[in-house]
């Protein structure tokens, strides 16, 4: 695609924008970003950083993974998606877009998730296949002094599904939704979740690129928008060790080259082909619990009774099942995987459900029986990885993960990683802990 930068130039200077800041996400997920003069765009067409940010730690260390260090940390070059800009209400003056990443002689960069995602649903379209993406993400709005550290900013329990100033004390959650609708991202419902400070926010569906694209706009505006209060938005998934995770929801279904959802049988039953995607996510949910919960903290949010998956199984509107399937039909047939946590990439989130499901398609795998009632006392289905490092484990070992979205991505991940969980058991006593320490919340806490 040819930038006509000088055309950006005159639509953004119109609009009042003099400056516009390129955001990418990391492998972590994390928003690098650089702010470009408006006024001077003319000389900022590739925007360039070092390749070390693909394995830059959130604990600030730089590793190795796929040589960056040992090849002397070579450019990164950015590119500017015009598609992607969208305004910032609470800064005016100022544009957010997304930028896909490069390598230095051109080539697209298999590190950047961006791409990652935008091979695999290259694949759906081979087959003559949409994928279509609806995130559904909670998060808790926190307080942090350097005196009595982390606390949520409500203590009142029972409040699922509520909103106005009993929940949202000097409106900072209507404030905040205002905002996001400013941006036009797709935002259209939000509310109080099930524990204090617990918020949910809704995203509508639309194809899986531009989902993510909006996911990570979401989570990049919602930290900067609660931060300007001087509060903090965690997307963390087990926060607290006193109340509930945070989940992220992932909405999934495909249509065919004539926009026709194919995914029920035209009755009240579901369609083979999301039998076959069913068949697919629940056979590579191992793999799939790495990148959908790719820290430490997010396996004290999973596990039996505790509203979030415990076992590989899926049911019909079934709120306790890894996999449930809502009860529309028609062109609202779709599956919804449970896994996420809100601490994941959302390109890498949403490109490992599509490989995993498109596994399913091309070798026509069968779903299970579906589960029915308390989906934790399902013996008949695997138990999920109830650490990083089984996860870890599994996606190392998992080829069609490797095949689809490229074995590169995953290299650079599983460092990363790794050296997490490694950091993570020398700074505590008891490494199986389901307690939350210390070293998470100064690991995961001022930066998801």
């Amino acid at each position: 695609m040819t930038l006509d930068i000088a055309a950006l130039q005159t639509d953004l200077q119109a609009k009042g924008i003099d400056v516009l800041r390129l955001i990418f996400p990391d492998v972590l997920g994390i928003t690098r970003s650089k702010d470009l003069l408006v006024s001077q765009l003319h000389r900022a067409k590739s925007p360039l950083f070092c390749q070390g940010v693909w394995v830059t730690t959130t604990g600030g260390g730089v590793l190795d993974g796929n040589d960056i260090m040992s090849s002397g940390l070579p450019d990164l070059l950015t590119q500017i998606d015009p598609d992607t800009l969208t305004m910032m209400p609470w800064e005016p003056g100022v544009a957010l877009v997304i930028g896909d990443a490069f390598n230095p002689d051109h080539s697209v960069s298999e590190v950047a998730p961006r791409s990652v995602l935008q091979k695999v649903i290259a694949e759906y379209a081979a087959l003559g296949l949409t994928p279509t993406v609806g995130p559904e993400l909670e998060f808790y709005i926190a307080n942090y002094d350097e005196e009595n550290g982390w606390s949520r900013s409500l203590s009142r329990t029972g409040r699922v599904y509520t909103t106005g100033e009993h929940v949202d004390p000097g409106g900072q959650f209507l404030n905040l939704m205002r905002m996001l609708d400013g941006m036009d991202i797709g935002v259209f419902a939000g509310n109080h979740e099930f524990s204090p400070a617990q918020y949910e926010i809704n995203l509508w569906h639309s194809e899986a690129l531009d989902a993510a694209d909006r996911t990570f706009l979401f989570k990049t505006a919602v930290r900067d928008i609660v931060a300007r209060t001087g509060k903090h938005a965690l997307f963390v998934g087990k926060p607290w060790d006193d109340e509930g995770g945070s989940g992220f929801h992932l909405h999934f279904s495909v249509v065919d080259k004539d926009g026709n959802n194919i995914m029920s049988d035209g009755g009240s039953g579901l369609s083979e082909m999301a039998n076959h995607m069913i068949g697919g996510i629940l056979a590579h949910a191992g793999s799939l619990a790495a990148l959908s919960n790719p820290t430490v903290n997010a396996y004290k949010r999973l596990g039996p009774d505790t509203l979030a998956p415990y076992r590989a199984n899926w049911g019909h509107d079934n709120r306790s099942a890894m996999l449930r399937v809502p009860p529309e039909r028609g062109a609202g047939t779709r599956l919804e995987v449970r896994l996420g946590d809100p601490a994941a990439n959302p390109y890498l989130l949403i490109a490992s459900t599509l490989a995993a499901g498109l596994d399913g398609i091309k070798r026509k795998l069968t779903a299970p029986t579906a589960v029915e009632g308390w989906a934790y006392e399902d013996e008949s289905a695997d138990i999920l990885p109830m650490t990083l490092t089984a996860a870890l484990d599994a996606l190392d070992a998992d080829t069609v993960m490797r095949d689809t979205m490229g074995s590169t991505v995953i290299d650079v991940f599983s460092v990363l990683k790794r050296d997490e969980v490694m950091r993570y058991e020398d700074a505590v006593s008891d490494k199986a802990t389901r307690d939350v320490s210390q070293w998470e919340i100064d690991e995961y806490f001022a930066d998801y």
